[in-house]
């Protein structure tokens, strides 16, 4: 399916991962990398006990990626809940046609994945800090 704005596919493993998260509950996270300019392709798949720090650690310091990450947390009544994130990951640090193309792609592949509960943009660590997911999750 290719995407009007950046031209950019994207390969059909990426929804099917993407399902495998959110119903069956097979993954933590995955990442999404923007391959040859042409194609969005699975890049990280992270186990169902992956931590958050294993998550954050795939995320390049220098390069931009879609990612999504299922928050598993407590309410304050001491209820389980899930939420799913969809992290949109352009560094400072990145080149900027790196940024460009991945911007002009973000929406529609965000559209393609049907069940993201929170959508965040990130530039550096910290606005993808665990205390900033779990301030987004409630």
């Amino acid at each position: 399916m290719a995407n009007a704005s950046s031209g950019a596919g994207v390969h059909d493993d990426c929804n099917l991962r993407f399902v495998e998260l959110k119903s069956k509950r097979l993954h933590r996270f995955i990442t999404y990398k923007l391959e040859n300019q042409k194609e969005i392709v699975v890049e990280n798949i992270g186990e169902r006990t992956a931590t958050y720090e294993d998550f954050v650690s795939k995320l390049p310091e220098n390069d931009c990626r879609f990612a999504v990450y299922d928050f598993d947390f407590f309410t304050a009544e001491d209820v389980p809940k899930s939420r799913i994130f969809y992290i949109f990951w352009s560094p400072d640090t990145a080149k900027v046609r790196s940024k460009m193309l991945y911007a002009s792609s973000n929406e529609k592949f965000k559209r393609m994945l049907d069940g993201i509960q929170v959508e965040m943009q990130a530039t550096d660590p910290s606005e993808i800090s665990i205390d900033e997911i779990k301030d987004r999750a409630r």
